[in-house]
């Protein structure tokens, strides 16, 4: 049975940082392609970030484009965002999610896999 779990979120201010994780069962690490997602109330999913699967290659947002920081550790089978400089339009709940195959995905339908979220909320 395939989980991923994030966890990381929380209250910040305006320019502080925070690291989110996301722990993954029941995938090999090594052939996974991976992504972050987040959703503000009222708004639709969007894409945050991807990662291929041996971490060389990411692709972000240009919402948060020199800010957040996509990486991944497969022997931990974990993967992180760190967020830098946070600022209130980045106030949502953050998903993990993990697809079919090793490549970059860069919309919802790339992925097959999802956690639960966590919420980051940041006050101005």
């Amino acid at each position: 049975q395939v989980q991923l779990s994030e966890s990381g979120g929380g209250l910040v201010q305006a320019g502080d940082s925070l690291r989110l994780s996301c722990r993954v069962s029941g995938l090999t690490m090594r052939t996974t392609g991976m992504g972050w997602f987040r959703q503000a109330p009222g708004k639709e999913r969007e894409f945050v970030a991807a990662i291929n699967w041996s971490g060389v290659n990411t692709y972000y947002a240009n919402s948060v484009k020199g800010r957040f920081a996509i990486s991944r550790d497969n022997a931990e089978n974990t993967m992180y965002l760190q967020m830098n400089n946070l600022k209130p339009e980045d106030t949502a709940v953050y998903y993990c999610a993990a697809r079919m195959g090793g490549g970059l995905g860069f919309g919802r339908s790339d992925y097959v896999y999802w956690g639960q979220g966590t919420q980051v909320t940041v006050s101005s």
